[in-house]
């Protein structure tokens, strides 16, 4: 007996607790679209970027693995800097390169005048 109207008390609590679920579940209309979530660009805008930029990269994830959208983004963004800084290093390199020759040229030519002495 006892038994019994624990069964039935459950089953009370039970019933009443799907029938405020269903009736304050609030209007008959679907849940509203949730925005998709978007990358941020962390990368930054205002200096080059750096080591510690990439490895703190994070991509949103989308039902089917990553947005290549927001993938293609961000490869772009670092290959446009990486091609920026190889320019950058050959000029750099050609202009060292360029005075260590003025340097030698004008060694020749000292011990070239102290030979003639």
């Amino acid at each position: 007996m006892v038994m019994f109207l624990f069964l039935v008390v459950a089953l009370a609590v039970v019933v009443a607790a799907v029938t405020l679920a269903v009736v304050g579940g609030g209007g008959s209309a679907p849940l509203p679209e949730v925005a998709p979530e978007r990358l941020q660009d962390p990368l930054p805008a205002d200096r080059p970027v750096d080591r510690a930029d990439v490895e703190s990269l994070r991509f949103p994830v989308a039902p089917r693995g990553y947005r290549m959208a927001d993938v293609d983004d961000a490869l772009g963004r670092l290959g446009a800097e990486l091609a920026e800084r190889d320019a950058r290093i050959t000029d750099l390199e050609s202009a060292l390169a360029g005075a260590r020759a003025a340097a030698a040229h004008a060694r020749l030519d000292k011990s070239g005048q102290e030979d003639q002495r």
